[in-house]
């Protein structure tokens, strides 16, 4: 059944560790505004007592605990579910986790993030379960902000009923453009993660800074299940950012996925040539001219299968690309290119999918666009290298192997590793599941 949801996302100016108890009464202020209107609010990553621990002296576990039952007191008092990023012990374990309160103000259930980025792994345990959370307004997706970098964590809590997905979120910037607060994930990875698992995606960040060395990029949003940024925040100012979404009737974009037989990657750069046109009968003296080893063009099998012998090769057309699950396990077996022939695929979606797959997995994918009569190549930073337009129909760039085995996207975070690491909890849930069917 589909339904409309009232939404808002929290986004906060950061406070520094210190600054917690200080800035308590401002964060419950705001979630108190945000709830007039809303149905569900989403507060940022570590909101509860910051995202940068700065040492190993122990969280004060005793006032987080008098937050979250602050929040408690609030969701209960207005009747909203609220998500928030929180500093949460396991156990003796600490670890980064988005914790849902239900509009009663029991918590409805916690989800940890899986995929730790860069200096978190210091104070955090990575999360071993991926599950949704029931709640009075639907079952949750909880991710954690690089989270939404593995495309397999969104697909594996839609796949298993989740109907929304909430990113409590600390997106970082690098400010190499201050006019321009950068982060893919803001930029392009949200509105991908909701299209391709055809449910609203709903972030919640911070701007501002913590100890003066970790910047955010704000642009807290709302994303509809068809990839549309219906609301979003600001880079600088701290705002609440509110929408109504339809929720209840998710369209996953699925395809088999088969087994592949693990590839080596090529020892050294191979420049390639593409087309979208049938190849010139004279194409081996043109790639002599531009120093191309293979030229490339849909349907041209024979010198497909030559490629493919030199390097690994994934022949893929739409439904492969829109699920986000087919070329992750391509890229886990040793593919490091991608060749799409899009046929049916809307448009504006090409190129921001062909990008997102690229940059998520560390791979090259080439784009025969059919509609738009044009082949492109995009690296594995996400960027289109070169293309065909007009009266150019012969473009040539290099694949360098190189490039795809840098899978450490920031120091001590591996986007390989994460790949293999949410495959195998996958992989491990599946089969416990199995073993508790009743016979």
């Amino acid at each position: 059944m589909i339904r409309s949801i009232r939404v808002a996302a929290v986004q906060l100016r950061a406070h520094d560790r210190r600054d917690f108890a200080r800035a308590l009464d401002e964060i419950v202020g705001a979630a108190r505004e945000a709830s007039t209107g809303a149905e569900l609010v989403v507060l940022p990553e570590a909101t509860f007592p910051a995202y940068v621990l700065g040492d190993n002296s122990p969280a004060d576990d005793a006032a987080i605990d008098a937050a979250i039952a602050r929040l408690s007191a609030l969701a209960r008092e207005t009747s909203t579910v609220i998500v928030a990023g929180v500093a949460l012990r396991t156990g003796g374990a600490l670890h980064n986790a988005a914790l849902a309160i239900d509009r009663d103000g029991n918590i409805a259930g916690r989800a940890h993030k899986l995929f730790l980025w860069h200096f978190d792994r210091r104070w955090f345990e990575p999360g071993e379960t991926l599950a949704p959370v029931g709640t009075a307004i639907g079952r949750l997706g909880m991710l954690i902000c690089a989270d939404g970098r593995i495309p397999t964590i969104a697909r594996t809590l839609v796949d298993r009923g989740a109907e929304l997905l909430v990113m409590p979120t600390a997106w970082v910037t690098t400010g190499r453009n201050p006019g321009v607060l950068e982060n893919v994930q803001a930029d392009l990875l949200a509105r991908v993660r909701a299209f391709e698992n055809g449910v609203p995606f709903v972030a919640a960040n911070k701007c501002g800074a913590e100890l003066g060395m970790v910047a955010y990029c704000g642009k807290s949003q709302i994303v509809d299940a068809n990839g549309n940024v219906v609301a979003i925040g600001s880079e600088t100012q701290p705002e609440i950012v509110k929408a109504v979404i339809a929720s209840g009737h998710t369209v996953a974009r699925r395809a088999k996925i088969a087994a592949f037989t693990p590839r080596a990657a090529p020892e050294r750069p191979v420049r390639l040539a593409i087309s979208i046109d049938a190849l010139p009968a004279d194409v081996d003296r043109r790639l002599e001219l531009i120093d191309a080893a293979f030229a490339i063009a849909p349907g041209d099998k024979t010198r497909l299968a030559t490629l493919d012998r030199a390097v690994a090769t994934a022949n893929v057309g739409d439904a492969d690309v829109l699920d986000p699950g087919v070329l992750p396990a391509f890229r886990r077996a040793g593919y490091r290119l991608a060749l799409w022939t899009a046929e049916s695929t809307e448009g504006e979606w090409i190129e921001r999918l062909a990008r997102a797959r690229a940059l998520e997995l560390r791979m090259y994918v080439v784009v025969f666009d059919v509609r738009a009569n044009r082949a492109y190549a995009v690296d594995p930073d996400g960027i289109v290298v070169a293309g065909t337009f007009g009266d150019f129909r012969l473009a040539s760039f290099s694949l360098d192997p190189r490039k795809t085995s840098e899978t450490m996207v920031a120091p001590g975070t591996d986007i390989a590793e994460g790949l293999e690491r949410v495959a195998s909890i996958v992989i491990r849930e599946e089969r416990e599941h199995t073993m508790h069917e009743p016979v």
